[in-house]
């Protein structure tokens, strides 16, 4: 089978369609020969810093809490509680925090793999060499050099994040650094690890470039963080993997996969290993939440890819994310606006009937009277709403329940036979002696 790609979006070509319908396959299998390399011993501290809170600006919360074993590597919330929450999941709640992560928490799934060059909702961290570092990212020139991979270097954006791990202004050493420059709190952070000497014994035997504790850096603690993300959260072992090399899906899974890659035109954005073309596309999803507000833009809107670039072309477009094991990270969508496979289907196929129909309940929000007047207030500025709504990449296809239901068989088909087994999961304590949510 030959890799296949197609930009085909609006106005899509009626020979892309028949393309895709005759081929049916999104790239040839996955294999381990397809992901960056991971050191075994750097990925078991990764492990434990991945679900320790040292390195949140209070001692709080920690990437696991947010991408949870428990839950397929998300949370479980259409909008994530971040710094100030308590508890994991759904069941997590509102505590002291500021402010909703204004964006759902993404999958971790194959996150590793070679094809995957562009991170976060907005892309706002690429591979590139503009910077002399290897990546495009918010650090710009202030992120150090020596990151193994686009993985290693996204671990360290949430850790300088307010609303994620970081914190508020004067709560800590960790959220005043971050709010001097971005890099500032990095170096804070790698101190802390130093001072633990479990974590310091298990650096100097995992890594060549450290011999003693001052060697520490975030380089080595962003790798380990890499090196366990990357290895920990690979799944390509699903029914369609199978079908792939020859088994037959269900039934209603075939029809959904003939579907898929043919009148649906669920692959013009879904496409390759991973089922994503790691694009930017306008989908209309209903907007709430605090938004991702900048400096000069108040509003509680989230603006996608413009937010990074600043071209208007970009506005309200947001990355295609991976389907692997898509089944077990609901709710779906940049802000997790609906909360089942098949209400997102339904969505595609006439984004704005299902606009239309959306209602507040449909949003994994735990309440608080604290946000009432924020969740939704975005939806009474009429002028906003018309602008999302003018913004749509993606045309009407009608379909029945029937065939609804067969794509989201086609759906589940994607889910992984062990992506409940992780390799290391969850530990139980953590060097630094914090309780592990």
């Amino acid at each position: 089978m030959t890799r296949v790609h197609t930009g085909c979006v609006q106005g899509v070509h009626a020979v892309c369609l028949l393309f895709w319908g005759a081929l049916g396959v999104a790239a040839d299998p996955i294999s381990l020969d397809d992901f960056v390399d991971a050191d075994p011993a750097q990925a078991r501290i990764g492990q434990l810093l991945f679900y320790d809170k040292i390195l949140s600006g209070n001692r709080n919360i920690s990437c696991g809490t947010c991408h949870h074993h428990d839950h397929a590597g998300g949370d479980g919330l259409s909008l994530g509680i971040g710094e100030g929450g308590t508890g994991v999941g759904p069941d997590r709640t509102i505590g002291d925090i500021r402010k909703r992560v204004p964006r759902n928490a993404p999958a971790l799934w194959n996150l590793g793999h070679n094809s995957v060059d562009v991170l976060f909702h907005d892309g706002r961290l690429e591979v590139s060499d503009q910077f002399g570092n290897g990546f495009d990212s918010p650090a710009e020139e202030w992120l150090p050099q020596g990151l193994d991979n686009i993985v290693a270097a996204q671990a360290l954006f949430p850790l300088t994040a307010q609303f994620e791990m970081a914190g508020n202004p004067g709560e800590n050493d960790i959220a005043g650094a971050t709010h001097d420059r971005i890099d500032a709190a990095w170096p804070i952070l790698a101190a802390r690890i130093r001072a633990e000497p479990d974590y310091v014994r298990m650096f100097t035997q995992a890594f060549e470039t450290v011999d003693e504790p001052l060697d520490i850096t975030i380089v080595e603690i962003g790798n380990a963080l890499g090196a366990f993300i990357t290895s920990e959260w690979q799944s390509f072992d699903s029914p369609y993997d199978a079908w792939l090399t020859g088994t037959p899906l269900p039934d209603d899974a075939e029809r959904g996969r003939a579907l898929f890659f043919g009148e649906a035109r669920c692959a013009a954005c879904h496409s390759g290993p991973l089922f994503t073309d790691q694009g930017f596309h306008a989908l209309g999803l209903p907007a709430f939440g605090p938004g991702r507000t900048r400096t000069f833009d108040k509003m509680p809107r989230d603006v996608g890819r413009m937010g990074e670039t600043d071209l208007l072309s970009d506005a309200y477009r947001f990355r295609t994310p991976s389907l692997r094991n898509v089944a077990l990270t609901a709710p779906y969508g940049h802000n997790g606006a609906y909360p089942t496979l098949r209400d997102m289907i339904r969505h595609h196929a006439d984004p704005t009937a299902a606009r239309a129909a959306w209602t507040p309940a449909m949003a994994a929000l735990p309440v608080t009277d604290r946000f009432l007047g924020v969740d939704f207030v975005i939806q009474q500025d009429a002028r906003e709403m018309a602008r999302q709504s003018a913004v749509l990449d993606i045309n009407p296809v009608a379909l029945s329940d029937a065939e609804i239901t067969d794509i989201e068989a086609f759906l589940h088909s994607l889910t992984g036979a062990t992506a409940d087994t992780r390799p290391l999961g969850r530990p139980d304590v953590v060097p630094s002696g914090l309780p592990v949510d």
